[in-house]
């Protein structure tokens, strides 16, 4: 029996509760249903309303479920409990499940203990998802069957029972998903390290811990990739047990991919240094996509030819919700950055243009400082729309700022999505460039940013 299935045949008789329902968990859920277990639906939104249709499903399959103020109770009655990544792993009611013996875990968690091929994994407080997608896109075209997932795309562990050892799996992995985690991938990369959800984590310490977590468990044997232009991921180093790899687009590491002089992605193996493509060739835009190709490329190297790496430069056009481009009406052009939920990864994508910008901006609060915004800002932006919860606080940063008096930008703050892209519309001129780039997270006004990008794209189009 393989692995997937000694587990399967263990829990048969477990009662298993899943905390929340979406993409993390309504696969694994049907899964489950589906191999005939006691399963217990906890959510503090009740199904039933929210999508009636996905709950009837569920019902009929034979769950059961917890809804409202007091979800977390039945969980009390259970053996296993499956947490969504959005729910904190050390809240208290998790914490006194588990000091009563009930098992808390995730679907990351067990695809991990139970996955027979090589994992590549990536985290980071920007990047990622690219990153990933990257990685993916190397591994296919290779010819390598692919499965791809954990932060981004599906859960993993539905379609652990196919999954060969020949296989590759891709992996992004976001803070809150490796928290919990003890254990590491083969293959380990660290885009870079900077403030974000510490409105959860409440300080840097326990989120870099969480970010440590992807190599903190590996073995000799693995693959590390850290970047060497960011201070935080380079003081990981000496956590490392396998072989290190950095990656740099302002320096030449020993052992990891960079960018040269005249604009070349290579690679220095202790000297010796392969060029692989020209910035120039990737297709999709900004110095930020170049720093996540010499990442890719650190991670997969020698596992991945060259071919497949220029020929993924040359192709590949990009991730949904990450400087996607809309569409050009009157001469403007819209792209919408929805997965821009940090101040940093908003600074990579006004630097992706090589003119001011109209930027939409806000969302609900981390708790991340905007400070680092406010001199990008000024320099690149020449109309600001602000909207959601963290309007005000972005507005004074950026107002606050010595460059803001001499810089022109405008500051105009707004109710919602649809006010502000008629906002952005109404002051746009031909050869003018706006931007759905939040710098926060979603959760004032949507349950995900990939509903506030659909929803940005939609009123777009609809101009």
């Amino acid at each position: 029996m393989t692995k997937a299935e000694i587990f399967f045949e263990k829990i048969k008789d477990k009662k298993i509760a899943f905390i929340g329902t979406g993409v993390s968990h309504n696969d694994l859920i049907s899964l489950f249903l589906k191999k005939g277990y006691n399963v217990v639906i906890c959510d503090k939104n009740n199904l039933e309303v929210k999508n009636k249709e996905l709950y009837n499903e569920f019902k009929q399959a034979g769950a059961d479920f917890s809804f409202g103020e007091n979800y977390l109770d039945e969980i009390f009655n259970c053996d296993i409990v499956f947490r969504t990544p959005g729910m904190y792993y050390n809240d208290p009611r998790l914490k006194e499940a588990r000091k009563k013996g009930i098992v808390i875990t995730s679907e990351m968690e067990v695809f991990f203990d139970l996955c027979p091929c090589k994992i590549y994994a990536i985290t980071g407080s920007d990047g990622k998802s690219t990153t990933t997608t990257l990685v993916s896109e190397f591994f296919k075209a290779d010819g390598k069957t692919v499965h791809f997932g954990g932060n981004i795309g599906k859960p993993l562990l539905y379609e652990i029972e196919k999954i060969k050892e020949t296989d590759v799996a891709v992996v992004e992995l976001s803070s809150f998903q490796l928290i919990s985690m003890r254990e590491s991938p083969y293959a380990a990369a660290i885009t870079n390290i900077s403030p974000n959800h510490l409105n959860v984590h409440g300080t840097m310490e326990e989120y870099i811990g969480a970010k440590c977590n992807i190599l903190a468990h590996q073995n000799a044997f693995s693959k590390t990739v850290l970047n060497m232009d960011n201070d935080e991921t380079m003081k990981l180093c000496d956590l490392v047990r396998g072989k290190l790899s950095l990656f740099s687009r302002r320096g030449v590491p020993n052992c990891g991919s960079f960018l040269d002089e005249e604009g070349w992605l290579c690679y220095n193996n202790y000297g010796e240094v392969t060029k692989i493509v020209h910035m120039n060739d990737i297709r999709i835009p900004g110095i930020h996509n170049v720093e996540n190709f010499l990442t890719a490329i650190a991670l997969t190297w020698s596992d991945v030819s060259i071919e497949s790496i220029v020929k993924t430069a040359k192709e590949f056009g990009g991730v949904e919700h990450r400087i996607e481009f809309v569409r050009e009406l009157d001469g403007v052009k819209y792209y919408n950055d929805s997965i821009a939920t940090s101040p940093t990864r908003v600074m990579a994508g006004l630097n992706s243009f090589d003119q001011k910008i109209i930027v939409i901006a806000g969302g609900s609060d981390k708790g991340v400082p905007f400070d680092t915004l406010a001199k990008p800002v000024n320099e690149k932006v020449k109309v600001l729309i602000l909207m959601g919860e963290t309007a005000e606080k972005i507005e004074k940063a950026v107002t606050e700022c010595e460059y803001f008096k001499t810089s022109g930008l405008r500051v105009i703050k707004v109710k919602d999505m649809e006010e502000a892209v008629h906002t952005a519309k109404d002051n746009a001129v031909k050869g003018d460039i706006v931007s759905l780039s939040p710098a926060c997270a979603s959760f004032d006004m949507y349950p995900m940013f990939e509903v506030r990008g659909r929803h940005f794209k939609s009123i777009v189009n609809s101009l």
